[in-house]
């Protein structure tokens, strides 16, 4: 008899900002099927990346730790990693067949599965079937991905220089179909879909493109608070992969039409698996979960910022979107507004298939949330990466202190969701950040790098790695 516990399908995009569905409304942007997952299930409002950068959050995806538990603080810490018990490693366990396709987990070295039985992959760092495959099937020396001349952080973009189908986006697809076909029947299935997009290189295909050259875009968020950076500081030693950036007119327009165009490309591949006539599609809302989210977000020259890292929230708030069978009893179309963050993922999806989680997770299943118990939740989640920004946010207010200058600030994300009014100096405001600012030396209290002296925040320390119970190595 068939084993009837739930397939997983979980679907990772790279660096899509919160506000980038259509569901939340965003002005221009085509994401249906995207969209119809949280129609056919449950939406986070408040979903966010502890640590807004690629390996530290997939990390915590991995193992439903924070970054301070397992120690990759942003690209500080340490890259070879004693993993505890993962996600596809306790579902391997347990009888699913584990599998991932796309982009990579980013972790050392880049072939260890951590879990994963099979693995098809990109990582710049190693791991190279795309690639690989895309020279058996493609032109000969064109260069494979960065043959069009945009790189992989660059603010620069212009249509995929080659035809569609050879695109990344286009290849996950390709694959994950072929093992859904292939795939061993008799027992459930854990997929990890992995898509660069829209992780810069800016390189959409052309009909993508051109639809949000022709719409138009929204400008940038620019807070009463911004800057405009200098020529020299804006470069940062790379001119068009910047920290920081001002961009204006036509480079404006092409980094953001670019951008959006990677997602909608992305969402109308997503058709093809989750289509409910055709293929797999067919069985989907019966006997598998789908979940949809991203590592962390974008900047996309809001506040003339570039890249993530920050505790902004086009930077660290992301998609988070699950549908189910119904015998999970999710409401159709319905919202958490609760602050969650990735390491929840792990203990969410093992309750759900029926495990129980190890004691290693620091996170806490999302499922009674999603079918709107009313259970006791954590107060904010921290946000910290090293060497920008450490936050806290309950999605309606947010507090950043920055440990390099000890400056503050301080946004109501109700009334200002874009953070364009920074209320650290308003006196109305002063009892808001006293209590912030005293839940982040809470915090920070007993770490090594001395953020906390005599019951302040102290800028200015070094970062350490650490991991609790073990030595710590100074970053």
């Amino acid at each position: 008899m068939p084993d009837q516990r739930p397939n997983i399908i979980f679907i990772n995009t790279d660096q899509q900002r919160g506000d980038c569905l259509g569901v939340e409304g965003h002005p221009v942007l085509l994401t249906p099927n995207m969209d119809g997952i949280a129609a056919a299930g449950v939406r986070f409002t408040h979903f966010y990346s502890g640590c807004p950068s690629c390996i530290a959050t997939r990390r915590s995806m991995l193992s439903g730790q924070t970054a301070q538990t397992h120690g990759m603080i942003g690209y500080h810490g340490p890259s070879e990693w004693d993993a505890p018990p993962t996600l596809p490693g306790v579902l391997r366990d347990h009888g699913y067949q584990t599998r991932l396709i796309g982009r990579s987990m980013h972790q050392h070295p880049p072939r260890k599965r951590y879990g994963y039985e099979e693995m098809e992959t990109e990582c710049h760092t190693g791991a190279h079937d795309y690639l690989e495959w895309l020279r058996r099937v493609g032109p000969e020396d064109a260069g494979g991905t960065y043959g069009g001349g945009v790189m992989h952080n660059d603010w620069t973009a212009r249509p995929w220089y080659l035809p569609e189908h050879l695109h990344f986006t286009n290849w996950v697809l390709h694959r994950t179909l072929h093992f859904l076909e292939n795939r061993d029947p008799t027992c459930p299935y854990f997929l990890t879909m992995g898509f660069v997009a829209p992780h810069p290189p800016l390189h959409p295909p052309a009909p993508y493109f051109e639809r949000y050259l022709r719409t138009g875009v929204p400008q940038p968020a620019i807070g009463d608070w911004a800057r405009p950076p200098e020529f020299a500081r804006a470069g940062g030693g790379d001119w068009v992969a910047p920290g920081e950036v001002n961009l204006s007119g036509e480079a404006l327009l092409s980094a953001r039409a670019g951008y959006y165009g990677l997602i909608n490309h992305v969402d109308d591949q997503l058709r093809r698996l989750l289509n409910p006539v055709i293929g797999v599609g067919r069985d989907l809302q019966r006997d598998t979960i789908v979940v949809f989210t991203s590592d962390h977000g974008e900047m996309l020259g809001d506040h003339y910022l570039w890249r993530k890292s920050r505790a902004y929230e086009p930077s660290a708030r992301v998609p988070f979107l699950v549908q189910a069978p119904e015998q999970f009893g999710l409401e159709p179309g319905s919202t958490v507004d609760a602050p969650c963050t990735h390491a929840d993922i792990m203990p969410t999806l093992l309750e759900m298939a029926g495990i129980d989680v190890p004691d290693t997770c620091d996170g806490r299943s999302l499922l009674p949330l999603m079918r709107g118990d009313d259970v006791p939740w954590r107060e904010y989640v921290h946000i910290e990466h090293v060497p920008e920004h450490m936050g806290l946010t309950d999605g309606r207010t947010k507090y950043i202190w920055d440990p390099k200058d000890g400056s503050e600030q301080l946004f109501d994300l109700v009334a200002d969701p874009s953070e364009c009014h920074d209320l650290s100096a308003d006196p109305d405001h002063a009892d808001s950040l006293a209590l912030w600012r005293g839940r982040l030396i809470d915090e920070l209290r007993d770490r090594p790098e001395g953020f906390v002296e005599a019951g302040r925040l102290v800028a200015g320390r070094e970062w350490r790695s650490f991991i609790p119970g073990k030595e710590d190595r100074s970053g």
